[in-house]
């Protein structure tokens, strides 16, 4: 029902039924516009009972949902401020990283913070998806006050797709306060470099953050669990409009920014991970060998002429040279693992006989770090099979001179894969030789190995056109061969030719 809507009569009230054209007035009505046909509940009823479903409204398409994009972060957390000169640990979380990116990446971190300068961590993907956290340890203990960095990179390498290499880096800030800094302003200079500040309060804890005032926008996430106390009072009038924070620990979030891997470190013209030095001595007639490696973790074990289970291969030396059995079968084929860790190395003893560092067996299956000087030997129930001497030890690179009867055929040195070497750790404070004359400068980059010269930095890649005349201690000429038993390969091949002959019967030597 609706009133009379003639024109001609606007004081018209009464009623008019719908569909009817004319009042009981006798005032026509207008024509049924098209609110009436489609809008009216009159004209909607009477469709539902002739059709059966009402019309269909038209409703607006909803907008496209466009991704999000992936900004990798990393979340560090367990920071805290007051723990002036005593060790810290803080925790390393990755969040946001692409799906595509291989279950390890490998971390590498530089800040004079760090016990060795620099150190080497991993992240593990988990069965969710996620990522283990990592904890980095430091002291500030001895250290002045201020702000230091810790300059990281992280690393995505897949040995099956080399061309999917990628490389994120960030900085992170920490601080140091003076001896006499109140917790008021050690927490007002740490808030006035990160502005996106989250605090945590674990098993009855408190955290209060009272008269926050000024310094532009500042994001602060508190969180209370185990019976904890928060308490946040953000009054700018307070104290004069002073800063006076208590936190127990301090927590923020780091973009990772990807950057390009520089295309020279790309390419090598001899890309191995196993190569030799070979020097020859006129006078002796005997060769010198400094076999390298370039793993992440490489296998000290037994020589075998087939099956072999290690990668750096070892024998006992005699009077009259290697000795093939006898006490080299007191080796296990795999008897210890030498890695990278920590801007250093260590090693883990997996043998069934055993190994002493300094005269004391760490255990099986114990990583121990390895020190300058410090005495290996191979194995444990008998004295003098193998022993070694670390005679270098840098970030990059471990020296291991053997100091038994095989120290005049063989040394080792062990790097650590795409690490740079530490120039002024080999150049004398008063002038560009070299610290440790006994040893080139070697390191690996780009899949192959290079000799820097600290006297002009000038980096040389080895392969095997590679002559080096009057290296280090060697006073002739030094070639590259790259495998690290190039003495080998002649016997190799003379046991390969002397089981083809066995395999040729009487009739194969009629028809040849």
């Amino acid at each position: 029902m609706k009133r009379c809507s003639s024109p001609d009569h606007p004081h018209c009230t009464v009623w008019v039924a719908p569909g009817e054209t004319v009042c009981a007035h006798g005032h026509a009505q207008p024509a049924a516009g098209a609110f009436d046909v489609l809008g009216s509940s009159f004209h909607l009823l009477k469709r539902v009972r002739a059709e059966g479903t009402p019309p269909a409204v038209p409703q607006p398409l909803p907008a496209p949902v466009r991704p999000q994009p992936v900004r990798p972060q990393l979340h560090v957390s367990g920071f805290d401020p007051r723990a002036a000169g005593g060790r810290q640990a803080i925790r390393l979380e990755l969040r946001g990283m692409p799906d595509d990116v291989p279950p390890q990446l490998a971390m590498l971190l530089e800040s004079e913070l760090l016990p060795a300068g620099s150190d080497r961590q991993h992240f593990h993907r988990t069965l969710r998806g996620d990522w283990r956290p990592v904890y980095l340890e430091f002291s500030s203990r001895g250290r002045e006050h201020g702000q230091y960095r810790i300059d990281l990179e992280i690393h995505a390498r897949d040995p099956a797709l080399p061309q999917g290499a990628r490389t994120w880096v960030a900085t992170l800030v920490l601080l140091v306060p003076r001896p006499d800094a109140s917790l008021g302003e050690i927490h007002q200079t740490f808030l006035a470099t990160h502005k996106n500040v989250r605090i945590n309060a674990d098993d009855a804890a408190i955290a209060r953050v009272q008269g926050l005032a000024g310094g532009g926008a500042l994001d602060i996430d508190i969180h209370a669990r185990n019976a904890s106390i928060a308490q946040l009072d953000l009054d700018a009038a307070a104290d004069g409009g002073k800063v006076s924070v208590g936190l127990p620990t301090i927590a923020w979030v780091e973009d990772l920014i990807e950057v390009d891997i520089p295309a020279e470190r790309a390419v090598h013209p001899c890309p191995v991970d196993r190569a030799c030095l070979v020097h020859a001595e006129p006078d002796a007639g005997a060769q010198r060998h400094v076999r390298l490696f370039a793993l992440v973790e490489c296998v000290l074990g037994r020589w075998e002429p087939a099956d072999l289970a290690a990668d750096l291969l070892l024998q006992h030396y005699g009077e009259h040279g290697p000795v093939r059995d006898g006490l080299t079968r007191r080796l296990s084929a795999r008897h210890a693992v030498i890695r990278p860790a920590r801007g250093g190395f260590e090693i883990e003893d997996q043998s069934r006989y055993g190994l002493l560092l300094d005269g004391v067996w760490p255990g099986k299956h114990v990583p121990v770090p390895l020190r300058l000087g410090m005495r290996i030997e191979l194995t444990a129930s008998i004295r003098g099979v193998v022993t070694f001497v670390v005679t270098a030890l840098q970030r990059h690179a471990l020296v291991l001179h053997r100091v038994d009867a095989g120290g005049a055929a063989e040394c080792f040195v062990l790097m650590a894969p795409d690490v740079a070497p530490d120039v002024a750790a080999n150049v004398a404070p008063g002038g560009t030789l070299p610290r440790a004359a006994s040893m080139p400068v070697l390191f690996h980059r780009g899949g192959g190995f290079w000799h820097l010269d600290p006297a002009n930095g000038h980096e040389t890649a080895l392969g095997p056109a590679t002559v080096l005349d009057r290296l280090a201690r060697f006073t002739g000429r030094v070639r590259f061969a790259a495998a690290p038993r190039p003495e080998d390969q002649g016997e190799r091949r003379g046991q390969l030719e002397r089981a083809g002959d066995r395999r040729r019967t009487p009739e194969r030597l009629h028809d040849a």
